[in-house]
C-alpha cells in the first residue's frame, strides 16, 4: 500500500472515531459520566456542640478531601449561656473556641485547599465572631472573605412581641416581661446567598443545625425552593452529621464495639446531585460507621418523622433506607413537603435562681444516708427562711446517683449501694436564699451522716434559671441581611403559604402486627434493637431501631404507647396521665420506632433540676425492657 493510501486510511479511521464520539448516545454517556463525577459534594462536620474537641478540624481539613466544613455550636442551653455571657461583656455572646482553637490555627490550610466554612458560632453576636475571625486571618496573613447572616435576634422587637401576647406553642401562655433572649431558627437560604456572594466563611446566629449542610448543596447544585425532595435529602445529610461524632460511633448502643474513642473520626457527608448520601469519615481514624450508628442518629431529637419541620422544607423520613456499602453507609429515600410560612423562635426568660450541690458518700446503706442528709439540709434551710421571712423553695429535687433512682420502680431491690452521690438541686425566687443554702451544705460534713467525703467543686454557685418559651413568627416579619465586606444584601424567603399547624398531624395509627411465631425465649429490647434518646425543650424522644428486620414486628407489638408510658411513668409530672404524654411513630424504611415523651424532663435544659435534663439516658433505660414469649432470634433471621 502506498504511503498516500496509508495516510488516507488513517484519516478515515480517525474521522470514524470522531463521528462515533460525537454521536448523541456517546455524548450523553460522556456528559452523564462527567455530571455524575461533578455532582458529589463532600461536607465535613468538625463540631457537634460548644465544647467539642478541637482535634476534629485538622483531621477533616488535612485528610477529608472536603469541599465544605461546618461547625455546629448552638443548642437551647448554649443560647442561654451565650446570652448570660454577653450581659456581662457586650463583646461576647459567640463561641470563642471557634476562633481560638477550632478554626483559627488552620486558616491558611482552608484557604490553600479551597475549603469553605459555615458555622453558627456567632450565637447572639455573629458580628463579634466575624470581627474576631477577620483579625485572626490578618494575623495569619491570609485573605479570607467572612460573611455574616443577621436578623435572627428578635430582642429589638421585644416590646411589640410582648404587647401582642405571642403565645407559647405548647402552653399557650404569653411571652413574659422577663424575656432574656429571642432567636428565630433561620434556614439555609441566607447562608447559600452568602456563598453566592463569594464568602469563604459564613457566620450565622441561630439557624436550623442541618441548614449548615443544606446551604452548600443548594449553592452547588442550584436546588430551588420547589425541589422539595432534594431539600429533604440535603437536610437529612445535615441532620446526620450535625452532632459530629454521634454518627461515627459516639454514644452508640454497642459502644463496646467502637474502637479508638481517643481518635474518633468525625463525619463526612458525600452528597450527589440526586440527593443520595454517603456517610463516611477520614481514613485511619477511630470510631465506627454502620447501619446502626447512622440509623440511631437519624432518629436523634426528632418528633413526628412524617413531618420533621425545618425552615426550608418539611421532611418525611418514614421511607428512608440506610445501607452499608463500600466506603461507608448509603442513605436515601427522604421525601419533602412544602415549607411553612413561619419560623420557630426560641426565647428564654428569667424565672428565679437555681443551685445544685453534689456530694459523695460511702459506706453501707449509702442511699438511705444520702437521702436523709439531703432532707435534713432542706429542712434546716426552710427553718432559716421562716426566721428571715423568705418564701419556701420554688422547687427541689433530690436524687442519689448510684442507687438507680433514675429507673423509678424498675430499680433493683436491696439495701442500696455502698457508695453513692447526693444530688440536691433547688430553685428559689430570691438569690440570697440560695446563697444561704449553698453555705449550709458544708455543715453536713460534721453534723449529719457518716461517710460524706467531699462537696464536688466546693460550695456551689447560684445561677439564673432560664426557661424556654417557643413561638412562631411569620417569615415576612423577619428582616434578614447578609453582610460581606462592604456589601449588604437583604434576603427574603420565597413566599410560602402553608401554615405550621397543617403539619401537626394526629397521632400515627399503629400498624397491625400479623400473627407472630411464639416461643419460650425472653429477650430485652437491647437484644433486639439499638436505641438513642435526646431532648427538645421539656420533651424527650427515644428512637428504637431493630437490629434485624425480622425483629421489627415483635418490637412494634411489645412497645406500644401504653407500655412505654407505664415504663417511664416516674419521669412525668404527678398530676398528668403518662399516656397523654407519649406519642409513637413508625419508620418502616429503617425498621424503627420513635417515641416522643412530652413534659418528661422536669422543665428541660437549664430549667430542669434533674441530673439528666436532656434525657440522654432514657434510651439506655429502655434497653432493659423485657419482651416475652419469643422464638430464638436465629430462627427469625433464617426465616427472613
Amino acid at each position: 500500500m502506498t504511503t498516500m493510501a496509508l495516510q488516507s486510511q488513517t484519516i478515515r479511521k480517525l474521522w470514524r472515531r470522531i463521528n462515533v464520539l460525537n454521536s448523541p448516545y456517546i455524548l450523553r454517556r460522556l456528559s452523564s459520566s462527567t455530571e455524575t463525577e461533578e455532582k458529589k459534594v463532600r461536607i465535613g462536620c468538625a463540631s457537634g456542640f460548644w465544647g467539642d474537641t478541637p482535634t476534629a478540624a485538622p483531621q477533616l481539613i488535612h485528610h477529608g478531601k472536603l469541599d465544605f466544613l461546618m461547625f455546629d455550636y448552638l443548642s437551647e442551653i448554649t443560647m442561654s449561656l451565650l446570652t448570660a455571657a454577653r450581659a456581662k461583656k457586650p463583646e461576647l455572646g459567640y463561641a470563642p473556641d471557634f476562633v481560638l482553637f477550632a478554626l483559627g490555627p488552620y486558616l491558611n490550610d482552608i484557604k490553600r485547599k479551597g475549603i469553605r466554612v459555615l458555622s453558627n458560632a456567632g450565637g447572639i453576636n455573629p458580628e463579634g465572631c466575624a470581627a474576631a475571625l477577620r483579625l485572626a486571618a490578618r494575623k495569619a496573613g491570609v485573605d479570607l472573605k467572612v460573611a455574616v447572616v443577621q436578623g435572627d435576634d428578635l430582642m429589638p422587637q421585644k416590646k411589640e412581641l410582648i404587647s401582642t401576647g405571642t403565645p407559647d406553642m405548647k402552653s399557650g401562655l404569653p411571652l413574659p416581661m422577663s424575656v432574656h433572649s429571642m432567636n428565630a431558627y433561620f434556614g439555609a437560604g441566607p447562608i447559600a446567598k452568602a456563598l453566592e456572594m463569594g464568602a469563604d466563611i459564613v457566620i450565622t446566629g441561630r439557624c436550623a443545625d442541618s441548614s449548615l449542610a443544606l446551604a452548600p448543596l443548594m449553592h452547588t447544585f442550584k436546588w430551588k425552593s420547589d425541589d422539595i425532595d432534594l431539600l429533604a435529602s440535603g437536610s437529612l445529610a445535615g441532620h446526620l452529621i450535625e452532632c459530629g461524632a454521634q454518627v461515627t460511633g459516639g454514644i452508640f448502643t454497642d459502644w463496646h464495639q467502637v474502637p479508638d474513642w481517643h481518635n474518633i473520626g468525625f463525619p463526612i457527608a458525600e452528597v450527589s446531585g440526586d440527593g443520595t448520601i454517603l456517610i463516611t469519615k477520614p481514613p485511619k481514624t477511630g470510631g465506627l460507621i454502620s447501619r446502626g450508628t447512622v440509623a440511631e442518629q437519624l432518629l436523634y431529637e426528632i418528633g413526628d418523622p412524617r413531618a420533621y419541620i425545618l425552615p426550608d422544607v418539611v421532611c418525611d423520613f418514614t421511607g428512608v433506607s440506610v445501607t452499608e456499602c463500600e466506603g461507608g453507609v448509603r442513605v436515601e429515600g427522604a421525601k419533602g413537603k412544602p415549607a411553612t410560612d413561619s419560623y420557630k423562635v426560641s426565647a428564654t426568660y428569667l424565672d428565679g435562681y437555681r443551685v445544685t450541690a453534689v456530694s459523695c458518700i460511702g459506706g453501707p446503706r449509702s442511699r438511705d444516708k444520702g437521702r436523709k442528709t439531703a432532707e435534713a439540709i432542706l429542712n434546716r434551710c426552710r427553718n432559716i427562711f421562716k426566721v428571715l421571712k423568705l418564701n419556701d423553695f420554688t422547687r427541689t429535687h433530690v436524687q442519689i446517683l448510684g442507687a438507680e433512682e433514675t429507673y423509678g420502680n424498675h430499680r433493683r431491690d436491696g439495701d442500696g449501694p455502698r457508695e453513692g452521690v447526693i444530688w440536691i438541686s433547688v430553685q428559689h425566687s430570691d438569690k440570697k436564699a440560695l446563697e444561704l443554702f449553698s453555705r449550709e451544705i458544708a455543715a453536713a460534713g460534721t453534723g449529719m451522716a457518716p461517710g460524706l467525703t467531699a462537696i464536688v467543686g466546693g460550695r456551689p454557685r447560684v445561677s439564673p434559671l432560664l426557661r424556654l418559651h417557643s413561638f412562631l413568627i411569620k417569615k415576612t416579619d423577619c428582616k434578614i441581611k447578609v453582610l460581606l465586606d462592604e456589601k449588604e444584601e437583604v434576603y427574603a424567603e420565597n413566599s410560602a403559604s402553608v401554615p405550621y399547624s397543617e403539619y401537626e398531624y394526629q397521632d400515627q395509627p399503629v400498624s397491625q402486627v400479623p400473627d407472630l411465631l411464639v416461643g419460650k425465649q425472653r429477650y430485652s429490647v437491647g437484644d433486639l434493637a439499638y436505641t438513642r434518646s435526646g431532648d427538645k425543650a421539656d420533651s424527650c424522644n427515644i428512637g428504637v431501631v431493630a437490629r434485624h428486620p425480622a425483629f421489627y414486628p415483635y418490637l412494634k407489638k411489645a412497645l406500644s404507647s401504653q407500655a412505654v408510658a407505664d415504663y417511664f411513668q416516674h419521669v412525668f409530672p404527678a398530676d398528668v396521665n403518662p399516656l397523654d404524654c407519649v406519642k409513637r411513630y413508625e419508620l418502616e424504611g429503617i425498621s424503627g420506632l420513635n417515641f416522643l415523651l412530652e413534659n418528661s424532663l422536669g422543665g428541660g435544659g437549664v430549667a430542669s433540676l434533674r441530673s439528666d435534663p436532656q434525657g440522654k439516658a432514657y434510651g439506655q433505660m429502655l434497653l432493659d425492657f423485657p419482651i416475652e414469649n419469643m422464638p430464638e432470634t436465629a430462627i427469625l433471621m433464617q426465616g427472613s
